[in-house]
């Protein structure tokens, strides 16, 4: 894409626009999740922050919210490139617009239902042991 357009020629879209923002320093590898929007127009808000700084950015609905009756709704994962994603994530905690995600630790949320579940199944185990006798005579 040339940096320059010739006198003659049409104007720039909104997309070459944003391309240009673009530090290809940050553009380099894998995506990664940095952030967690509550819904579209804050996942909007996150990824104009972070394309300000030269970082370009994907938004994904989180899994089990892709339900085409509520396109805008529900919350969404904002993914980065992995050379950009230590930045990303200080300008997320700077702007506190966000969840922001490290990688190095699992989201609190799925700990707390993995210990939910665990915790369900052994109660159940011990009423159905009470249940069928084992207990106390």
């Amino acid at each position: 894409m040339p940096l320059a357009h010739a006198a003659g020629e049409a104007t720039v879209t909104p997309a070459q626009e944003r391309a240009r923002k673009i530090d290809p320093r940050y553009a380099q590898g894998e995506t990664v999740r940095v952030a967690f929007a509550r819904n579209q127009a804050e996942s909007d808000l996150v990824q104009n922050i972070l394309l300000e700084e030269g970082i370009p950015s994907i938004a994904r609905r989180t899994r089990g919210f892709d339900v085409p009756d509520f396109l805008a709704a529900g919350p969404r994962d904002v993914l980065v490139p992995e050379s950009g994603a230590q930045l990303a994530r200080e300008l997320l905690r700077h702007a506190d617009v966000a969840e922001t995600v490290d990688a190095a630790q699992p989201p609190v949320f799925q700990t707390r239902i993995v210990v939910a579940v665990l915790g369900g199944g052994l109660l159940a185990a011990l009423v159905a042991w009470l249940l069928a006798g084992g207990g106390p005579t």
